[in-house]
């Protein structure tokens, strides 16, 4: 990836007062409805009577009222800055409103009120997304029955994702304590414990300034983070920053703290390694501390491993342009409103699914409709769709958040009903559909007859 032209210092281009009068003319902070950095000026057209540099002048000059700085500082001391443009406004608001909407489960309820299956499928996307962001290759389907089974796992990738999963699960725990450093300390530790190539590096801040964030696909260097004697009283300040109040100044909507939260670990890179993957579950505690309970239900890293490259294209943006976190605010609000938006989607085709499942039991065999439970449709729901899919109780038990009976007990009843075939692999037991899954509903309603 090519790094971006650090852009002239604000001052540079007032140093020829003559053209101030046609800078405030033009001045704009969204040129072409944008917040464009000044790499993808250039490749636009300017306003008449404007070349490329008085296009960005005129761009400083308009974005200049609407820039704060932050108690956050870059590796040479100097602060970090954000703004809050239209754009930003409107995202804001629908994440305001989404985030705590009343989206439906198939069920009927509110999703907050029967949440454990969509919870789970979640933090297991996003515990594999996460993960494969950083190198993990491990298989969703593989991955996914790993976590619903709860079985160790074999291999490096596969450790990745448990401690994943587990540290999301952590963060869920501290959602209502001030964040440490020794909370972060520990956050990484469970992220990367027996990942690393030195063990003792797991929760801990590395001890040297041999690390440095690298183009894989060629090798060239995009950015080199503050130095390791830095990182302490860096991440003490970072803490005072994520358990500021709203009445702190300037005011930083919680949505954007927790960005900036998430860019900072990134900027700082202060361990060995598993950055990244600290820097979304900080993302993730942040927003359920300020009471954006649907976030659980969300996987941004899913959106970001879309478009890797606009993700890092963010962070240089704002470092090339004198510390302006408004490029990387401006991704990630896109990024979570994204991914609200696939939570919308995949509750819908699970709607579908569940309904066309109830449908044809309707259809076909009433009385098993209103004998079975909603987790038993949810079973049928997949045994249809999933064929050659094993189910064991311990993976259902985990899904539905119900005791290890119960779930015991759903399945042997669909076992009773001839609809699914108990087989024993080691000490559990594994339940698989029947051959003729739909053709023994039907059967069950002449049964009836």
């Amino acid at each position: 990836m090519r790094i971006p032209r650090i852009t002239p210092s604000f001052e540079a281009l007032l140093s020829k007062p003559e053209t101030l009068g046609l800078l405030a003319q033009h001045a704009n902070p969204l040129p072409a409805g944008r917040y464009l950095h000044q790499e993808e000026l250039r490749y636009r057209s300017p306003p008449e009577g404007l070349d490329h540099e008085q296009w960005w002048g005129a761009t400083c000059l308009g974005r200049l009222p609407l820039l704060c700085e932050l108690p956050l500082n870059d590796k040479l001391g100097r602060p970090f800055r954000f703004a809050t443009p239209q754009p930003v406004l409107i995202d804001l608001h629908h994440i305001d409103r989404d985030a705590a909407g009343q989206i439906r489960a198939p069920e009927g309820a509110p999703i907050h009120e029967n949440k454990q299956r969509y919870l789970l499928a979640s933090l297991i996307e996003e515990a594999i997304t996460s993960s494969q962001l950083e190198g993990a290759a491990t298989t969703r389907k593989v991955a996914a029955a790993m976590l619903r089974e709860g079985r160790a796992p074999r291999d490096h990738s596969e450790q990745m994702i448990f401690n994943n999963y587990h540290a999301m699960e952590h963060l869920r725990e501290l959602r209502n304590e001030p964040i440490t450093p020794q909370h972060i300390l520990e956050l990484h530790r469970i992220l990367t414990v027996d990942t690393l190539d030195n063990p003792d590096d797991a929760g801990r801040l590395r001890s040297s300034n041999d690390v440095e964030v690298v183009d894989q696909r060629n090798g060239d260097i995009l950015h080199t983070p503050p130095g390791f004697s830095e990182l302490p009283q860096r991440l003490e300040t970072l803490c005072a920053f994520a358990n500021a109040s709203e009445h702190s100044t300037p005011f930083v909507h919680p949505v954007l703290r927790a960005i900036l939260l998430h860019f900072m670990i990134g900027y700082d890179h202060p361990f060995v390694d598993g950055n990244g993957r600290t820097a979304r579950a900080l993302f993730y505690w942040a927003m359920a501390r300020s009471g954006y309970w649907l976030m659980e239900f969300v996987s941004i890293s899913h959106i970001i491993k879309k478009a890797p490259a606009r993700y890092v294209r963010a962070y240089l943006h704002t470092e090339t342009d004198h510390g302006d976190t408004t490029y990387f605010l401006i991704h990630q609000l896109s990024t979570i409103r994204r991914a609200i938006a696939a939570l919308h989607e995949y509750i819908a085709l699970k709607t579908a699914e569940r309904q066309a499942t109830e449908n044809m039991l309707a259809r076909e065999t009433p009385f098993l409709r209103f004998r079975l439970n909603h987790r038993q449709i949810a079973i049928l729901t997949s045994a249809l769709k999933h064929p050659q899919d094993a189910i064991r109780i311990d993976a259902h038990q985990n899904t539905h958040g119900v005791v290890y009976q119960t779930a015991r007990a759903d399945l042997l009843d669909l076992e009773s009903l001839g609809l699914l075939i108990k087989s024993k692999r080691g000490n559990a037991y594994e339940f698989y559909p029947a051959a003729d899954l739909q053709a023994r509903i039907k059967s069950l309603a002449d049964q009836q007859l």
